[in-house]
């Protein structure tokens, strides 16, 4: 369908044949719009419909977000974005950024802004002021900023010269936009955005005014370097979030205040699992609790790596510069990694394992009848990150990778990539894990190999997880330096998303450290790696475990399984023995023979997390019965002790074990 705007077709025939040239514009569904000029985003809105006009945010224009302000010169498909709309959140987030920009500008003068940008979960501005903001600040901000987006002011965007730029932040006392201001590339427009007489240096998008933010709230203040930088200077960062309606944001804070009663560092201490301190920053020490969950995790990892054909290696911490050299990654890593001198040679921590296994590889030469080759290794890796951004076990500086390297033919890329997706959705289901999405990430700005390469390893990686029939969206620009890489992201118990999997292809690490294999021809030839990992890191996926049971780990995975707890000390023999046979079934028990009452012990065993509390007093040493309290449940019931050591047996075994079991 042909909806002509420009008139009629012989008003637009006069306009070509004098000289003008008409647009044309092909919606989502295929109908075209034609102008006799640029039209905007805002003509483009109101040509299809009053009622998508009134609700439009933004227009995209053959894959780019576009203000609906800019005029369209060229044909093209565009699709009007509205409120609706999942790219709409990121737009008004980041015109709740400016707003609270303006805000903080107005309410405290002298104060610069940096950056300001959306954000996964909202949005932040970094701003260079020497007093800290309170909670009371924030509440004047959060004032303010109502009141301009009541305003409805229209967000304008100009596009300037660089000098015009760096006179009008000079004059300001903008110092931190003047050296962004340098950082634009050359031949990249600059532009401002203004909203009232407020205006900052911004490439946008943004709406059409203000008054599309809807629903937002002022979060919290941290610190942040300028840039990222320990060496410079320490901003104020305001984090906040924004959405269309306040009903979504009510439902947000509600999930903030729940994650903050999961928040896996309280759990942590509650638990006695694990602890930071300053003397080492982003690296936890584990106590025996959090130690025995670890190794109830890396049994169940080594078992399913055994079943599905991996060997294991241990290969060094420190390795030698010239390693670092050949491999790449000090060239395009090396800003990530621990390095030191000794006896006037330069080494590295390893922060990956994936040259180590490639020296593994090498020590003899390989058929390729020994192909795929599965080399796995729970590596400790180390790498810099910044003290800001250290947040428990979820960002570290020193953790241990469920890391493996599959060397491959080019033909067995596809095979290797399905299995590995079955054994990942495995393992993520048996932790708990329904929920898991795949994100495509493809070739970065900083990366090794050429474009050739990068074609073929792209093209093979589609190819292999299209074979799967999973669901896969691209994440653009977030490959690894060598290769394009699947990223799978788990869903938590309330909502929240975890990139934790990977799948690499890497065609560019066996030619750099020149491994190779013999093939039926008899010729060498390079293998490609897969590189692989399932939960990521121990930490972090500990972590995330903890808070999606906010702490009520599954039987199988609780550190202390069962407590045995007397209510007299009448008892005391009896309980012993019931931690015996459950001991000897193979639980993880504790007795608590404390002249405390019952009462007292089940909070504190509660408190801790302990899945199941057994309480032994006159009556269960008579009856040779146990009363089994789960934790979360209010009552109890009495059971027979060796039917309470039958059940909980069959309940503690691990699912991979309880499966190999049922099967035979």
């Amino acid at each position: 369908m042909d909806e002509r705007i420009a008139g009629s077709h012989g008003e637009a025939a006069a306009a070509e044949a004098a000289g003008a040239r008409t647009i044309t514009l092909t919606l989502p569904d295929g109908r075209t719009l034609t102008f006799d000029h640029a039209p905007t985003g805002f003509e483009v809105a109101a040509a299809i419909g009053r009622r998508l006009a009134r609700d439009a945010v933004a227009i995209e224009v053959d894959g780019e977000i576009r203000d609906l302000a800019r005029p369209i010169e060229r044909d093209a498909r565009v699709r009007v974005i509205t409120l609706e709309d999942p790219e709409a959140l990121e737009i008004i987030r980041h015109d709740a950024a400016h707003v609270m920009a303006e805000a903080v500008q107005e309410l405290y003068p002298g104060t610069q802004v940096t950056i300001g940008p959306p954000i996964e979960t909202g949005f932040y501005y970094d701003f260079a002021r020497d007093e800290p903001f309170t909670p009371e600040d924030l509440a004047r901000i959060e004032q303010r900023m109502a009141e301009i987006i009541r305003e409805d002011r229209p967000f304008v965007r100009e596009e300037v010269s660089r000098e015009e730029a760096r006179r009008r932040f000079a004059q300001l006392g903008e110092t931190y936009k003047l050296e962004i201001l340098d950082q634009i590339p050359e031949g990249e427009p600059v532009t401002i955005y203004h909203q009232g007489d407020w205006f900052d240096l911004c490439r946008g998008p943004h709406g059409p005014s203000t008054g599309k933010i809807g629903a937002f709230k002022l979060l919290k203040v941290a610190g942040a370097y300028w840039r990222g930088d320990p060496r410079n200077p320490q901003l104020q960062r305001i984090y906040g979030t924004a959405f269309p309606r306040q009903e979504q944001l009510k439902r947000y804070l509600e999930q903030l205040a729940e994650a903050e009663r999961r928040d896996h560092r309280r759990l942590g201490r509650e638990m006695d699992l694990f602890h930071f301190q300053e003397e080492a920053p982003g690296s936890a020490f584990w106590h025996p609790k959090g130690w025995t969950l670890w190794l109830v995790m890396e049994a169940y990892m080594r078992r399913q790596l055994r079943r599905h054909g991996y060997i294991e290696v241990k290969t060094p911490q420190l390795l030698d510069r010239s390693l670092w050299e050949r491999s790449g990654h000090w060239d395009k890593f090396r800003d990530n990694m621990f390095t030191l001198e000794y006896e006037q040679r330069a080494f590295a921590i390893k922060p990956m394992n994936c040259p180590g296994h490639v020296q593994i590889f090498n020590t003899r030469l390989r058929s390729y009848r020994e192909l795929p080759l599965r080399m796995a290794e729970f590596g400790s890796c180390h790498r810099k990150e910044p003290s800001g951004a250290l947040h428990g076990l979820m960002r570290v500086r020193a953790f241990t990778q469920d890391d493996a390297h599959i060397f491959c033919t080019p033909d067995q890329i596809a095979p290797e990539t399905a299995a590995f997706c079955d054994l990942l959705r495995e393992v993520y289901r048996d932790f708990g894990f329904e929920e898991v999405r795949i994100k495509f990430a493809d070739r970065p700005a900083v990366r090794a190999g050429d474009d050739a390469v990068w074609d073929q390893a792209e093209q093979a990686l589609w190819q292999a997880v299209e074979a799967t029939g999973l669901e896969v969206s691209l994440n653009p620009g977030e490959g690894a330096f060598y290769g394009p890489k699947l990223e799978f992201v788990l869903r938590d118990a309330i909502g929240r998303e975890w990139q934790c999997g990977t799948l690499q292809v890497d065609f560019v690490l066996p030619e750099r450290l020149d491994a190779s294999y013999v093939g039926p021809d008899g010729d060498k030839h390079r293998p490609v790696m897969l590189h692989r990992a399932i939960l990521g890191s121990f930490e972090r996926f500990i972590g995330v475990l903890l808070e999606h049971y906010a702490g009520r780990l599954p039987l199988w995975l609780a550190p202390v399984q069962v407590v045995v707890a007397t209510i007299t000390n009448d008892a005391d023999t009896y309980a012993r023995e019931v931690a015996a046979r459950l001991e000897a079934a193979g639980l993880r028990v504790e007795t608590d023979l404390r002249g405390d009452k019952i009462s007292y012990k089940v909070r504190e065993h509660s408190l801790a997390k302990v899945p199941v509390i057994l309480a032994v007093g006159r009556r269960e040493v008579e009856a040779r019965t146990v009363a089994l309290r789960r934790l979360g449940e209010r009552g109890q019931r009495v059971e027979s002790l060796e039917a309470a050591v039958a059940a909980l047996a069959e309940e503690a075994t691990p699912p991979d074990l309880r499966r190999e079991r049922a099967s035979g």
